[in-house]
């Protein structure tokens, strides 16, 4: 019997739209939002998101998950179903830890009058194993790649 866990997160970003959407689909903005607790590997070829070809429900590359930027402890086959420019995406990736991951990360419009933006991610998740050590981690984690997106693009 299925029993996904689910989990989100907000951060209100003191910059545009188009930086904030710049960073969440970039390579390089993905990687420091893991620094240093993980880093996911990429083919070298690939910059960002917006650079390869979505075919919704198709992998686009197979990605390694390093613990501490070396010890390979999972891998997602990075699968993604929508991805809309300037607004967000939907993954969801079979991985070796999970029997189900889903990550939703949208960029919604910020107060009225102001450049700033709300990015918001919505995680549904289902652990093979140690389900509350994974959503312990998971929570702490994401708590973390929030905080480096507010030191990064500026906090509201």
């Amino acid at each position: 019997m299925s029993n996904p866990i689910t989990l989100q997160f907000e951060s209100t970003l003191a910059a545009p739209r188009e930086r904030v959407w710049s960073w969440i689909t970039s390579i390089d903005g993905i990687l420091a939002e893991m620094r240093p607790y993980f880093r996911m590997t990429a083919p070298a070829r690939v910059r960002g998101l917006t650079e390869v070809d979505v075919v919704p429900g198709t992998r686009l590359f197979r990605s390694y998950v390093l613990l501490f930027g070396f010890l390979p402890v999972d891998f997602s086959d990075l699968t993604l179903l929508e991805l809309r420019s300037g607004e967000g995406f939907v993954e969801q990736s079979p991985m070796g830890s999970m029997k189900l991951w889903k990550h939703e990360r949208w960029i919604a419009d910020g107060p009225a009058g102001s450049t700033s933006v709300k990015l918001v991610d919505r995680l549904t998740f289902e652990p093979r194993l140690a389900r509350p050590v994974l959503k312990w981690l998971i929570r702490r984690f994401f708590e973390h790649r929030h905080a480096v997106l507010r030191a990064n693009l500026g906090a509201v």
